[in-house]
């Protein structure tokens, strides 16, 4: 069985990691990053940018540069207003109400946008390992439901990864603070806030056995919002000095969100930051600049009801853990939002002054974790058992709208539950099983996860057809719900994937695609560094002729002209392929070696015409060498090291 490598896939950045020696260790990207910003670019050729590289020319082309898509999958299309009203990207609704991207008129499912990510780790984790890789456990927010996780699986899917398993971020972080000590029975809250998502859990640590006994948290909250403060308040201050809204400047507001994210790291370690855009806007009386300080005074009062909400949270996980704050032994720091000092006072103050844990990189933790789950799948990883819970409560809408729970929150997963109901009218012949999550009493009020119908059930009076409802959850949280007829043993079921979900069909389409695509990309990588040395070899040609054009028969010279027009014909073209392109650079390149053999024969056979004549003075020792560098012909053959042949040499008669 080849590696199974860990993936954080996160809102604004992403990390892979893998187990190397029973220890995991982080794979650093192309670009030598360790984490990986979750962003793609479209440029105008077609070609297609992820992580840093997107990331850089964002401003210049924010309308085709996404990020954040993490806070649209598998979510429905009106749920997700403010999402979309941040970004400078086109959305569009998609099939079963969903939210898709339009760029330059193609549009792209959530899926597999998340993909082209997950396919830029998976070749950096191939590049480290000098592997191919295939298997993955990849991270969710312990608060995605269950149609988020299987979108991330699809996800997973469509890069060309085999998905293991999907493991909650919080629980994927316990295990990396937890591996070195699992003799030491203690109970541990990991804070994850990262860039989109808040989540906190509460895990019994012990024997070897990872246990979560609660978890709570927001899927709306994250290091974005406490961005999109600063760029509000850049907004409003800008349009009281200039009276310049730069909301409507796609351009502007990307480069405010770049400033403010900026600005938030900043006041991390200092008390005030100056944010200075010039050029930022311009009207009928010239360019506008802005210049703005921000304290982190003024920082705290505008994200104060952010680093409020972070509470609720908490207080909800000890509560059903059945805790009190006293009784944590340790707390462990998620997510680069983390290092926000308001939120690490916030988080102190709760726990009565106890302080959080520092001994893992916020950022790495929960691809670290992904690695040691991967490690126990892969059979690398022995006497580790995880058991993750469930974070909402499961159930159907049942007669006067109210809905009953069948698996409550915080139960053990996998899982399995069954309840018997009936029918509410006489003669009724089908049901409608609604599936809900959430924990308010009345349906309207918790998240709808899809409907199905159970027919054929034979008229009786109302209350006496048996219709049972079961509720599976996997390892993964991914459910499964059927209902049956105990009469006839008639049975539906349903796996929730509608929202936001594909068909195994569509999945494999788009993984076929994505497949294209990156070999595409890798077409266009090595073309651009054919490209580089064939710009080499044109120079060298030129400053050979420049330098000892004298020394070239006409023959040779027209030889190397033919080949010269081939190869500047495949630098222009673009759809040519790599092989074409190879062939064509080898054909000038050997030309230039001909070239040298001649020029060196014409050198010893004495055809040094056009050479001056020293014959009649009486040089220095030090005029003689340098008399003698200039008899040498000058040739800049720039070939690429890789084709250069290195040879001892022998003496020759």
């Amino acid at each position: 069985m080849g590696k199974v490598i860990g993936i954080d896939l996160g809102t604004t950045n992403s990390c892979v990691a893998v187990l190397e020696g029973g220890q995991p260790v982080v794979i650093a990207n192309s670009e030598g990053g360790r984490t990986t910003p979750s962003i793609v670019g479209f440029g105008k050729g077609g070609e297609r940018l992820v992580g840093s590289l997107a990331k850089r020319q964002a401003v210049t082309n924010a309308e085709n540069t996404i990020y954040s898509i993490k806070r649209f999958i598998g979510r429905r299309w009106d749920d997700t207003e403010a999402e979309r009203d941040r970004v400078p990207y086109n959305c569009v609704k998609g099939r079963d109400d969903t939210v898709d991207v339009q760029i330059r008129g193609r549009n792209y499912t959530p899926q597999e946008i998340s993909a082209m990510i997950l396919q830029k780790l998976k070749q950096d984790a191939e590049n480290f390992l000098g592997e191919t890789v295939t298997k993955a456990v990849i991270t969710v927010p312990a608060y995605f439901t269950d149609a988020q996780r299987q979108a991330t699986k699809d996800s997973g899917t469509i890069a060309g990864l085999e998905v293991l398993r999907i493991i909650n971020e919080p629980t994927a972080a316990a295990l990396a603070f937890g591996l070195d000590k699992q003799d030491q029975e203690q109970l541990i809250l990991v804070f994850d806030l990262g860039g989109g998502t808040f989540d906190v859990s509460i895990l019994q640590l012990g024997d070897g056995v990872f246990e979560v006994k609660a978890t709570s948290g927001n899927n709306h909250l994250g290091g974005d919002d406490f961005d999109n403060c600063i760029v509000r308040w850049m907004i409003d201050i800008f349009i009281q000095q200039e009276k310049i809204d730069l909301s409507q400047d796609k351009m502007a507001l990307q480069r405010l969100r770049e400033a403010a994210e900026k600005a938030k790291i900043e006041l991390s370690t200092m008390m005030s930051t100056s944010i200075n855009l010039p050029f930022i806007t311009a009207n009928e009386t010239g360019p506008k600049h802005l210049e703005m300080e921000l304290t982190r005074a003024k920082f705290e009062e505008l994200t104060g009801h952010l680093i409020e909400s972070t509470i609720e949270p908490m207080v909800q996980a000890l509560k059903d853990a059945d805790l009190k704050p006293q009784a944590i032994d340790r707390i462990i720091l998620v997510g680069g939002s983390t290092r926000i000092p308001a939120v690490q006072n916030a988080l102190i103050k709760f726990f009565n002054g106890k302080t959080p844990d520092r001994s893992i990189n916020p950022d790495e933790a929960v691809a670290l974790g992904a690695a040691i789950q991967a490690g126990v799948l892969g059979g690398e990883v022995d006497n580790l058992l995880l058991l993750d819970v469930t974070p909402l409560s499961l159930g159907i809408e049942t007669l006067g709208e109210v809905f009953t729970k069948i698996i409550e929150r915080n139960t053990t997963i996998p899982t399995s539950k069954s309840q018997v109901f009936s029918t509410a009218v006489d003669g009724q012949t089908s049901v409608e099983i609604h599936v809900l999550q959430g924990e308010r009493a009345m349906a309207k009020d918790n998240k709808s996860l899809g409907k199905f119908l159970l027919t054929g059930i034979p008229p009786a009076p109302r209350g006496v057809p048996q219709i049972e409802v079961s509720f599976e959850i996997d390892v993964n949280g991914i459910m499964k719900v059927s209902a049956q007829d105990k009469g006839t043993g008639r049975e539906q079921s349903i796996r929730i994937t509608n929202t936001g979900g594909l068909s195994s069909n569509e999945v494999e389409r788009m993984r076929q695609e994505a497949e294209m695509f990156a070999e595409e990309d890798r077409r266009r990588i090595e073309l651009a560094a054919l490209k580089n040395q064939a710009d080499n070899l044109l120079y060298s040609y030129e400053s050979t002729l420049k330098d000892n054009g004298n020394l070239i028969g006409e023959q040779m010279k027209g030889l190397a002209d033919e080949k010269l027009v081939h190869l500047k014909a495949a630098i222009s073209e673009s759809s040519i392929s790599v092989a074409e392109f190879k062939q064509r650079l080898e054909d000038f390149q050997q030309t230039l070696f001909n070239i040298g053999v001649e020029v060196y024969n014409r050198v010893n056979d004495g055809q040094m015409d056009d050479f001056p004549s020293y014959a009649d003075s009486s040089p220095t020792p030090e005029q003689s060498e340098s008399l003698h560098g200039t008899l040498t012909p000058q040739f800049n053959f720039d070939f690429e090291e890789e084709n250069t042949l290195h040879a001892d040499y022998e003496t020759i008669d």
